[in-house]
Order: C-alpha cells, then sequence, then structure tokens
C-alpha cells in the first residue's frame, strides 16, 4: 500500500527484523542491552507504569540504535514473541464476556463505537496535518490493543515504529489519568499490583502451553493475514480453552521474556532520523491523546445517565488506553469490575474486527483525495 507524503521522513522503509548476512551481533552489545532493559524496567516498574516490561527493552533498543550499536533481531524470536502474546490474550478471553455483551448490548455497542469514532477523527487530523503519513497516524490512534495494533500495522503500510510510539504514548497518558481519576474518586489508595515472578503453577501445563505456541506458529507460517503470529495464536487459543481441551501457564518470567522479545524488535527499527521526527510529532501526538480523553469523559457522563452504574466505573470501562492496565487499576478499587472488563474486552474485540477495515478505508480515502 503506498503512503502519502512519502518523502516524510517518518516513511516506512520496511525494515526486516532479519540479521543482514554481512552484520553480526556482538555478545557485548547484548550484554549492554539486557543491562539497560533491566534497568528501566525496574524504574518504570517502581513507579507502576504500565507496559513496562515492553517499554522498557523498546527504550533500550532504541537507545543501543541510535548510539551508534548495530543490533537486529531474527524473524523467528520475534514471531514466538507475538504467538506468545496471543495466547497471553486468549487466556484472558472470558466466555461470560458474550453473555454480558449480549445481555446489554446497545451500551457496549455504544461505548465502543464512541471510541472507534474519536479515535478515527483523531488519526485523519493527524494525517491531514501532514506531520505523519496517513496510514501511520490512523493506526497510531487505533484504540485498544496496542500490542496488536503495533504489529498488524506494518502489513498494511505503516510505519511500526511511529505506530508504537503513538500507541504507547497513549497507553500510558490514558492509564496516568485512570489513576489519578480513581485516587480522586475511589474510596482508599489504589494497591500496587503484586507479580510473583518465578512461579510456575504446573510444569506439565507449561509444557503443554508450548507445545500449543509452537503448532500455533506452524499454522500461522501458511496463514497469508496480517498479524497472522499474533491473531492466529488468539483465534486458536481461545477455542481450545473454550472448549476445555488446554489450561494455558504462562509464568511471568516466561511473558516478560515474549514482551522483552518485542520491545527489542520495535526498538531495533528506530533510526536518529526516526527519533527527531518523533520527538518533533510528540506534542500532536498528546494533543490527539487529549482530545480521546476529553471523549472518554464524555462517553462516561452518559453512561452515568443511560444506566445504574458509577463515573469510575464507566470511565475505566470506556478508558482508550490499554485493558490490561485498566484491568490491575479495576481490581484494586471498588467498580463494578464486571462492567469495566467486559466493555474493555469488548472494544478490543470489535478494534481487532473493525480496526484493520477502519484504517485502510481511511487510508484509501486519504490517499483517493491526495491524487
Amino acid at each position: 500500500m503506498s503512503q502519502p507524503n512519502g518523502s516524510s521522513p517518518a516513511s516506512p522503509n520496511k525494515a526486516s527484523p532479519v540479521v543482514s548476512p554481512h552484520r553480526r551481533n556482538r555478545p557485548l552489545h547484548w550484554c549492554y542491552l539486557l543491562l539497560v532493559s533491566g534497568g528501566i524496567v525496574t524504574f518504570l516498574e517502581y513507579f507502576h507504569a504500565p507496559a513496562a516490561l515492553l517499554l522498557g527493552p523498546m527504550i533500550a533498543a532504541i537507545l543501543m540504535v541510535i548510539t551508534g550499536h548495530d543490533m537486529s533481531l531474527p524473524k523467528v524470536p520475534f514471531r514466538l514473541s507475538q504467538c506468545t502474546i496471543g495466547i497471553m490474550m486468549a487466556a484472558h478471553l472470558p466466555l461470560s464476556t458474550f453473555n454480558d455483551f449480549a445481555s446489554d448490548w446497545p451500551v457496549f455497542l455504544f461505548g465502543t463505537l464512541s471510541t472507534l469514532v474519536a479515535s478515527g477523527i483523531a488519526g485523519v487530523a493527524m494525517a491531514k496535518s501532514g506531520l505523519l503519513p496517513g496510514t501511520t497516524a490512523i493506526w497510531g490512534a487505533s484504540p485498544g490493543a496496542a500490542g496488536v495494533m503495533t504489529i498488524m500495522s506494518e502489513g498494511y503500510g505503516a510505519d511500526m515504529r511511529l505506530v508504537a510510539v503513538m500507541q504507547y504514548t497513549r497507553v500510558a497518558f490514558c492509564a496516568l489519568a485512570a489513576m489519578v481519576t480513581a485516587g480522586l474518586l475511589a474510596d482508599g489508595d489504589v494497591a500496587a499490583y503484586q507479580v510473583d515472578w518465578w512461579t510456575v503453577s504446573s510444569w506439565f501445563g507449561f509444557g503443554e502451553t508450548l507445545v500449543f505456541i509452537v503448532m500455533a506458529f506452524a499454522v500461522a507460517v501458511f496463514v497469508k493475514i496480517s498479524g497472522s503470529f499474533l491473531l492466529v495464536p488468539l483465534g486458536l487459543g481461545f477455542v481450545a480453552s473454550a472448549l476445555g481441551w488446554i489450561d494455558f501457564v504462562l509464568p511471568e518470567w516466561f511473558l516478560a521474556s515474549g514482551f522483552a522479545l518485542l520491545g527489542w524488535a520495535i526498538g531495533f527499527r528506530f533510526t536518529p532520523a526516526v527519533v527527531r521526527h518523533a520527538l518533533h510529532v510528540f506534542p500532536y501526538i498528546v494533543l490527539s491523546i487529549a482530545f480521546m480523553l476529553v471523549v472518554n469523559v464524555i462517553v462516561a457522563l452518559v453512561l452515568v445517565a443511560w444506566i445504574d452504574i458509577d463515573f469510575l466505573s464507566a470511565f475505566l470501562g470506556t478508558s482508550p488506553g490499554g485493558a490490561d492496565s485498566v484491568a490491575i487499576i479495576a481490581t484494586n478499587i471498588p467498580v463494578d469490575t464486571g462492567f469495566v472488563m467486559t466493555m474493555q474486552i469488548s472494544r478490543f474485540l470489535l478494534v481487532m474486527v473493525l480496526g484493520p477495515l477502519l484504517a485502510q478505508w481511511l487510508s484509501k480515502s486519504m490517499q483517493g483525495n491526495n491524487t
């Protein structure tokens, strides 16, 4: 897919995570990368930053690249990390979500579509401004599943690096807004989320999970759709879990490894020119996020007037940030957790279906207007 404003410094160069035969990753560079990644993750975790396990390695990889360390990641680890994240998402999709949605579908449809419309407006505005190529702006503004949108965006002609900047900036700002709102409105403090890093609940179950990931990876190789290495494991994993065929066991250290690989793969694609352009457009990215948060407040107020729900539950349920960070906040304060998670998961599923179609349609429309 061609891009408008192709001369922009943010235009995708289709950088591949494959190692060039003329370049070799130096072991010492990887030691530096591990140390820097660990330090940044520790810093982010101390402040309970969302997506720290992915953001830390991504920032570390960017620092390595822009300081002259030539590094890259082979395809197989990169794709296996996507499969791991797909299985993780499948394991967190309860069957009750569909029942809750069916019983109150106008409410959930309104909440999810409102966020999609707001993100579409923000994406088109960024693209119309000429600051970012159209496809990149639209994918970067797509709400809900930051990792999914980042991974899938490249297959539709977007610059995955700048999409990642937009997606994870929004996740961080929306999580901060949710925590501040919760602190102001909730009774009691928002508790810190405790993670048991090294416990494996079942080694047999973990072995089954590893086999399933490898099988899903093999199927994804033959499925010719964008984002297949995330979407195929997600679909297969959800069906297998719903039918009771497997109980996925994903230790925290294993998930952290998958997040780190994905973060490095994204970070290695940044060049000094991309970083300079990202810093140039950053204020406008923040402005688009502020617009989406204003819409978030308005939609929450409408839901409060429409159904029997408190403002904080409505605000968290319609937050355009990451479902994982919202879930952590929602489970540690007195809100309607069922409503919050059903709204978040409903939006995630809708974004998975409509997000790529909306991004393609808007991108093609803008390309047609530019010709």
